[in-house]
């Protein structure tokens, strides 16, 4: 039987069917591994099954041992690992694609929404207590007839549209390529990046970091944005460049942001903190429990398919 390393802790259900499938060393206590630990505990394993918490770079992936032939990412992003380095130890990078498509979504019309009617401070303001109604009291954007620009077309920007669509907005979007007929339902593909962000009004950030996104959203391209924006993002924190959108926050060149993933989380930049028009969540996009049971069954079935093919359609390097 092939020997894994579990790196964090999975819902009970996922760690039956990892320890039935294979020699699982399970996190119990769902610690915070140290590269240094992960090297140390993956010392006569096969493979790891790592998530988006385990900093797996270059230097980390030279040190596992010559036993090592796959990581199974416990997520649809990958830029926790060196894909090079991977590659060249021949150890396959494996993710979990479409299984969390609709929970993310979820969490990305959340967000509009949640930036658009002000919820962080509606949801402070009942806390309190003996608010004080009046015509103008904690007035938002409405959604009907806002233009809202999706910057990434796939699964989860598709969906997120279709919602969106549902309560009248108008989409935009911009992608490396553009759909079909079928799969734009209506919206606007731009093909230019600056014309696309003049026309969102509300922008959602949809599309995987790579080396062509990190800090897409930087103080230049921001100045493209209408006076007043929302931005929101779903995606990954490294797209946006936060002391930019903060800068933007504080001249009110953004109206203001929801966000779900930031750089360096769970340390995000204090200055999202300073701002009652920053509706922030703890990177929650995938927390459900049919999607978290779904990515780690997928996770699991990743590393059988490997160890029984040679090879696996989830694989991303």
């Amino acid at each position: 039987m092939k020997k894994i390393l579990v790196t964090r802790r999975l819902l009970r259900s996922c760690e039956d069917k990892a320890e039935m499938s294979f020699n699982a060393i399970l996190n119990s206590n769902d610690e915070l591994y140290s590269q240094k630990k992960i090297i140390e505990l993956s010392n006569g394993c096969d493979g790891i099954l790592s998530s988006l918490t385990d900093k797996l770079d270059s230097d980390t992936i030279n040190k596992l041992p010559e036993t090592i032939k796959i990581i199974s990412n416990f997520a649809v992003g990958f830029g926790n690992i060196d894909l090079d380095a991977a590659k060249k130890r021949d150890i396959i990078v494996t993710n979990t694609p479409d299984v969390l498509t609709d929970a993310t979504a979820e969490i990305g019309v959340l967000l509009i929404l949640g930036a658009c009617r002000r919820a962080s401070e509606g949801i402070e303001s009942a806390r309190q207590g003996g608010w004080k109604w009046s015509a103008d009291y904690l007035i938002g954007r409405q959604l009907t007839g806002t233009k809202l620009g999706i910057l990434g077309m796939g699964r989860i920007g598709q969906k997120i549209a279709k919602v969106a669509k549902s309560l009248g907005m108008i989409i935009h979007y911009h992608n490396r390529s553009q759909l079909s007929d079928e799969k734009e339902d209506g919206a606007i593909y731009h093909k230019n990046l600056k014309d696309f962000l003049k026309e969102c009004q509300v922008l959602s950030i949809c599309c995987p970091a790579s080396k062509e996104t990190i800090d897409m959203i930087n103080k230049e391209t921001i100045e493209y944005l209408p006076k007043g924006a929302i931005v929101t993002n779903v995606a990954r924190g490294d797209i946006v460049d936060d002391n930019a959108l903060i800068d933007a926050l504080n001249r009110r060149k953004v109206y203001a942001v929801g966000l779900d993933v930031y750089k360096n989380e769970p340390n995000l930049n204090p200055g999202y903190l300073n701002h009652k028009s920053a509706f922030i969540l703890p990177h929650l996009g995938s927390a459900t429990k049919e999607t978290r049971t779904a990515m780690a069954n997928l996770a699991i079935d990743n590393i059988d398919e490997f160890f029984k093919t040679g090879n696996c359609v989830n694989k991303v390097n």
